[in-house]
């Protein structure tokens, strides 16, 4: 619920609840004072007969019988409230009474004289429907003002959440939002203003650094392997302990060159530095490193088929979807074994590779962790996985990952 409706239901409630009480009250104060200035009539007439019988007149002929009563009976004396049937409109009348005891012509009598409370009735009314009637337009016009205000007041609120919404940091500008003369939303876009100004200097900070570290790095790791190389040929390193040590150099630094190509990698993609797209055909992407990896394939008796029945509409980074491919083709052929196969399926709404190999211990929900190896000594860094789950995850794709054990198949799939 949004929050100027849960503040206006409650506004509304109130004014309802407060409304009902003072309809309420005012109903019975008026009918009070309406009852009062009845009785006050009625006690007039009644010093107006006590006036003529002290004067030695008779008591006066009423021109409507019920309005006055003279008895020779004993009634109880004061204000009372009685029904009367009324002979024009044939039903009954609430009627206000006053009886008293009067001496006319030295005989003790009870008079009792009434007067209509119809015109009271209706005063009341009158009053109970102005107040529906003003409760009714005072709601409708809560309603209609609390929408006027929800577009207006709340405008700059929406605003803000637009430009939110649509802010991509990768884009290297601070929040850019709209001014406004409410104070509280002046603050709010104040703070985020300041928060994207942080957010921005930080980003670029770490930018800078992934770059300079995956620069200064790469290049002495570059010219140790290539030292090492130089060395490996050199026909004086004719001990074989000694040639032992330096290929066993050789091959850290070239495990090492491609850790940090990994993770300079992954921190790229984190870090959304691939904002270039281009639509690109992933089936030509497959074929290309399909056939760079024909000759490992063939050493390893592995037999890779493909088949294409659809190519996906993509807009990717092309250094991504080449990174994400051959991730995927490389964990086939590594995680295999020595005559083994690997089917590669790809269709306008997934890509998806099988292949053969020993069963997996431990949970495949861990498989696409960082450093994660079904084998200890391997010379894989372990990244390859968590490199095409960030890839997947980059551009909204989802990865899965299935194993039949029937057959013993692997099987990964990117769906787009």
């Amino acid at each position: 619920m949004k929050l100027l409706a849960k503040t206006n239901r409650y506004y509304l409630l109130l004014t309802t609840v407060l409304f009902a009480l003072a309809s309420v009250v005012l109903y019975y104060g008026l009918f009070r004072a309406l009852t009062q200035e009845v009785d006050e009539q009625l006690s007039n007439r009644r010093l107006y007969l006590e006036n003529r019988i002290r004067r030695k007149q008779t008591l006066p002929i009423s021109p409507f019988e019920y309005q006055m009563d003279v008895s020779d009976r004993h009634q109880r004396p004061g204000y009372g409230d009685t029904l009367l049937l009324d002979p024009q409109e044939q039903e009954m009348v609430p009627h206000r009474q006053l009886t008293f005891p009067l001496r006319v012509a030295g005989q003790r009598r009870w008079v009792t004289l009434r007067k209509s409370l119809v015109e009271t009735e209706d005063v009341l009314a009158v009053v109970l429907g102005v107040m529906v009637s003003v409760l009714g337009l005072l709601l409708l016009g809560v309603i209609l003002i609390n929408r006027w205000l929800a577009d207006w007041l709340w405008g700059p609120f929406r605003a803000t959440l637009h430009a939110l919404r649509g802010y991509k940091l990768h884009q290297h500008e601070v929040l850019q939002l709209a001014p406004t003369d409410i104070d509280e939303f002046a603050e709010l876009n104040q703070a985020l203003t300041q928060m994207s100004q942080r957010l921005v200097a930080d980003y670029e900070a770490l930018r800078e650094f992934t770059e300079n570290a995956a620069h200064e790095t790469q290049t002495p790791l570059a010219i140790m392997q290539a030292q090492l190389e130089q060395l490996l040929q050199l026909p004086a390193l004719e001990d074989p302990q000694v040639a032992g040590l330096v290929t066993g150099l050789y091959g850290a630094t070239l495990r090492l060159s491609r850790l940090h190509q990994a993770l300079t990698l992954l921190s790229k993609i984190e870090n959304r530095q691939f904002i270039d797209v281009q639509a690109l055909r992933l089936d030509q992407v497959l074929e290309e490193k399909v056939r760079q990896l024909e000759s490992l394939t063939e050493t390893r008796q592995l037999a890779l088929s493909t088949h294409v029945t659809g190519v996906p509409a993509l807009r990717m980074h092309p250094g991504l979807a080449d990174s994400l491919v051959h991730n995927l083709l490389q964990n086939a052929v590594k995680h295999n074994h020595r005559g083994g196969s690997i089917e590669v399926r790809l269709s306008a709404q997934a890509l998806e590779i099988s292949n053969t190999g020993p069963a997996l211990t431990g949970d495949p929900a861990r498989f696409f962790e960082r450093f994660r190896k079904q084998q200890p000594t391997s010379d894989s860094p372990g990244l390859g996985l968590s490199i095409v789950q960030q890839i997947c995850r980059y551009y909204g794709f989802t990865v899965t990952y299935a194993f039949a054990a029937v057959g013993a198949r692997h099987t990964l799939r990117v769906a787009f």
